[in-house]
């Protein structure tokens, strides 16, 4: 395939890792040689605001923790999953520290984790877990984020690499012009106040049930692509005149809509399973909720705060604002955050229609002499409910996943028929001229990470200096010689994702790996990228 070999170095992340470029001062961290349990990790560090942290120290390969010590308000501890290279840049931020001021949350059980992709967000580290007792412990808007339901689906083909090049500029001109991106982009679709509040209660299967898709669509996503307990009526006025005119829109930012080509191969079962094999072509869509999910979380965020002090909550970081989740504000907050999910799904939905479509265009055939199924769809940017085992006992708890994917094993009730005796499909994405993987969820990641795993690579490199440090044109030109054709609306959509402003999505999926949380299934490189 020659120029459609991918390099691996970074895919996009959900959300942005604001104020990388406001840290100073921080060196390098450095790892010494020692023996697994005995590392420490020591470097000048920005410790938080509450009271002397420790440095992490490693407990084994690719894992780090740091304990709780008197008068840091730490509830459990922070255990980070990583290599020596992974973790050093961490360390050059908040990602840590954050996650330290997460610990803080009361009710939060068993550890907070830093997955391998992790680096600062809002409040919560982004590539962060945390999980909640659902009766006793806290919901926190920061912990899911401004994009809601941020994530990424996979569609596979039946058509190969040598089929798909000489049409590929074509193609990509066609996905182009007929996926709306950008920002304030509008969408596919024009709803009425009914209209939305359907969509908002029933996400994928909305979209399936006015003509946008099938049955076996739905099955195929998180939660069936629609979560139950969803109320329309909680959303502000403003999310719902944000939202209504967005329906089937990419967005801009780290959205896009990628054709693959399957380039490795590493679980033949799992990979049949989900029909995918070398030489394969296939479409990654990575888009959210757009501005009516951005709005229910700067919404709750201000009603989380200014509620705080009724319950006597105190915490190291406003940003992480929270709430009782049994509480009325709790409540409220849920109903909206679901309403918005829902929304995702069902957006991610109308997108999957007009690649189809794009695709039926460009090559005369029918979708189903494409062969274009989903394979699945994974959510980035959630909280929910989940039974988990902690301290011996099953438990009821809010999982909060910040720029996560879930990665349960075979035998999980929540999985899809199809996948239910082999495990979860996870998606990692990459960023234009980088490499995603198709993982399976695995059995390690429920003591681990409450059945999460990294959702990309993560960023290395703020948008604002990958504007000031890169041109469109060069950018371009390197992904070219690599034989990427891309398209954006605009010269940031193409700068601020350069590869290079991300780690080496590798590096994070041989984490995973390595652990046992999620284990490789096939690596996609990119042939043609759209962006907003």
């Amino acid at each position: 395939m020659g120029g459609w070999q991918g390099r691996g170095t970074g895919p996009a992340a959900a959300g942005g890792a604001r104020g990388m470029e406001r840290i100073r001062g921080l060196k390098t961290a450095r790892i010494p040689a020692g023996s697994a349990g005995s590392a420490i990790i020591g470097l000048n560090w920005n410790p938080g605001p509450r009271g002397k942290m420790e440095p992490p120290r490693q407990i084994s390969e690719n894992q780090y923790q740091i304990d709780p010590v008197a008068g840091s308000g730490m509830q459990v501890p922070v255990r980070i999953y990583a290599d020596p290279a992974l973790l050093a840049k961490m360390l050059t931020d908040r990602t840590i520290s954050q996650a330290r001021n997460v610990a803080c949350i009361p009710g939060t059980v068993g550890h907070s984790i830093v997955l391998p992709d992790g680096h600062e967000g809002y409040g919560f580290p982004v590539g962060g877990v945390a999980a909640m007792d659902a009766e006793e412990g806290m919901i926190s808007p920061g912990g899911v984020g401004y994009d809601i339901n941020c994530g990424v689906r996979l569609v596979r083909t039946n058509l190969e690499a040598k089929d798909v090049r000489p049409r590929l500029a074509g193609l990509v001109d066609d996905l182009f012009n007929s996926v709306p991106t950008g920002v304030g982009s509008k969408g596919s679709v024009r709803l009425s106040g009914s209209d939305l509040d359907e969509a908002l209660v029933g996400g994928a299967s909305w979209a399936v049930e006015n003509g946008y898709g099938t049955r076996r669509d739905a099955e195929s996503c998180e939660e069936g692509g629609s979560i139950e307990g969803a109320e329309p009526g909680l959303l502000s006025e403003r999310a719902r005149k944000r939202g209504a005119p967005q329906l089937g829109s990419l967005g801009s930012g780290n959205h896009f809509l990628e054709v693959q080509v399957v380039d490795q191969v590493h679980d033949e079962e799992a990979a049949s399973r989900m029909g995918l094999s070398l030489g394969t072509v296939a479409v990654l869509i990575h888009c959210g909720s757009r501005g009516l999910g951005h709005q229910v979380c700067s919404d709750h965020l201000r009603a989380a705060e200014a509620a705080m002090p009724k319950y006597g909550i105190d915490l190291p970081d406003r940003e992480l604002a929270c709430v009782p989740a049994a509480s009325e504000e709790g409540s409220s907050y849920r109903g909206a955050m679901f309403a918005a999910l829902n929304f995702a799904w069902c957006n991610r939905q109308m997108l999957t229609h007009g690649a189809r479509r794009s695709f039926e265009r460009v090559f005369g055939m029918s979708e189903a002499d494409l062969g274009m199924d989903l394979v699945y769809d994974v959510a980035h940017n959630i909280a929910k409910v989940e039974r988990h085992e902690v301290g011996g006992s099953m438990r009821d708890l809010v999982v909060h996943r910040k720029g996560a994917t879930r990665a349960f094993p075979a035998g999980r009730d929540e999985l899809p028929a199809r996948y239910r005796d082999i495990g979860q499909p996870v998606l990692v994405p990459g960023s234009m001229g980088t490499a995603s993987w198709v993982l399976l969820g695995q059995p390690g990641s429920m003591g681990l990470s409450f059945g999460s795993t990294a959702h990309g690579a993560g960023r290395m490199m703020s948008r604002s200096k990958a504007r000031r440090n890169y041109t469109e044109e060069g950018v371009k030109r390197s992904l070219s010689e690599r034989g990427v054709v891309v398209r954006s609306l605009t010269r940031d959509g193409v700068v601020e994702e350069t590869p290079e402003a991300y780690k080496d999505v590798d590096a994070v999926v041989e984490v995973s790996h390595s652990l046992g949380i999620a284990t490789k299934v096939a690596r996609l490189v990119p042939a043609g990228v759209i962006k907003g």
